[in-house]
């Protein structure tokens, strides 16, 4: 089982997809055609695969309905834990880490300009410098 893509829905289209686009490096691509003709919104891709989904919120903002059963995070492995820290610390953007030494990985947790919190997994090896 693998992740096949998130759908993320809000009332900042423009501002979300750059957010995506630049801290992740996504690249906007195409939509299905039918997609595209009953649905605002944006497939960013991972190399050839449309990982990220945005589309407009329909729910009218500060409506006081929000559904119990949300999605609280998701995630992605990545590659350059420094590198990519780097770049939160460039862009500005504040970011929490987290290390659990027996699980081997290293995570940084961010959220999105609108809340929407990502955590971002680095694989860690033998030789890597733990923080």
């Amino acid at each position: 089982m693998h992740l096949d893509h998130v759908t993320i829905r809000t009332h900042e289209l423009e501002a979300t997809r750059n957010f995506m686009v630049e801290v992740f490096g996504l690249v906007e691509g195409s939509r299905p055609a039918s997609i595209v003709a009953s649905v605002e919104g944006y497939w960013l891709y991972e190399k050839d695969w449309p990982l990220i989904h945005l589309i407009k919120s329909n729910v009218p903002p500060g409506h006081s309905h929000e559904s119990a059963e949300a999605i609280d995070h998701f995630a992605f492995v990545m590659e350059d834990y420094k590198g990519f820290e780097q770049k939160l610390i460039r862009l500005g953007i504040s970011y929490q880490k987290m290390h659990i030494p027996e699980m081997r990985r290293k995570r940084i947790f961010l959220h999105t300009p609108f809340g929407i919190l990502i955590e971002t997994i680095f694989e860690e090896n033998e030789n890597s410098h733990r923080s």
